[in-house]
């Protein structure tokens, strides 16, 4: 059996002060597309943060592969759109893990980024301003940014919430492609349906770990029955948590 891309050690990942994440242990099979489901509050988008080193407030461990580089898109709701930056400034910022953040982008790059807008049904959109995009083609542009930072381990945050069908099949179509080329996909999703038919495995949370699996075996009416159940006896006035900060 090959390497696993991405295994989690005991982590329990903290939110304002209260576990979001209780004791997760598993791992993410390399070249797969794995979804993360569960109930509204069940850590989802915490545990994404603490993959990427966005969230420090976590006890255990992560391992990552060897060299593995990686790629985090966050909630589109996290993109301030009123920021007065052009499409493929945006994009280009893609290229900064091979480049740096200060070097200019040269012809290589803008044809580089030229490439990845037009991959995502964008080409022709590099001089707009981004508050001047739809939400689905500012999703688009995220996606480009992605490509361009040709990432091993790519984390999507909710990559589909509140674009058009039209935009959702296209990205859809995106993650094959990562598929085809052995990338490792993780992303959080609400759409379980569109998880049954897209992909590989699944990792059902509801704080701690339901189920993770092949596809099928993990949507299985008892194991989201349990996560409801679970979700259902949170106490949200429990004691904040001491140990991770």
């Amino acid at each position: 059996m090959t390497a696993p891309a991405l295994a989690l050690h005991d982590l329990t990942v903290a939110w304002r002060g209260h576990p979001a994440v209780h004791h997760l242990s598993g791992a993410f099979r390399a070249g797969a597309l794995t979804a993360v489901v569960g109930p509204n509050g069940a850590g989802k988008s915490s545990l994404l943060a603490a993959i990427a080193g966005a969230l420090r407030g976590f006890e255990g461990r992560i391992e990552r592969a060897p060299a593995l580089r990686l790629a985090y898109l966050p909630q589109a709701s996290e993109l301030d759109r009123s920021f007065p930056v052009r499409v493929h400034e945006l994009v280009a910022t893609g290229l900064w893990a091979r480049t740096g953040c200060f070097r200019a982008v040269g012809a290589d790059g803008r044809a580089q980024v030229a490439e990845a807008l037009a991959a995502v049904g964008l080409a022709g959109f590099g001089q707009r301003l981004l508050g001047e995009l739809s939400a689905g083609q500012a999703q688009r542009v995220l996606f480009a940014r992605v490509l361009l930072q040709d990432a091993g381990l790519i984390l999507l945050d909710e990559p589909f919430n509140a674009i058009d069908a039209r935009t959702t099949a296209d990205l859809l179509a995106l993650l094959q492609r990562w598929r085809r080329e052995a990338r490792t996909v993780v992303a959080v999703l609400h759409d379980l349906e569109q998880v049954r038919q897209h992909f590989d495995e699944v990792l059902l949370l509801a704080r701690e770990r339901v189920a993770w699996g092949p596809t099928a075996e993990v949507l299985r009416a008892e194991h989201l029955f349990r996560a409801r159940q679970m979700a259902e006896a949170w106490d949200e006035n429990a004691p904040r948590c001491t140990g991770a900060a």
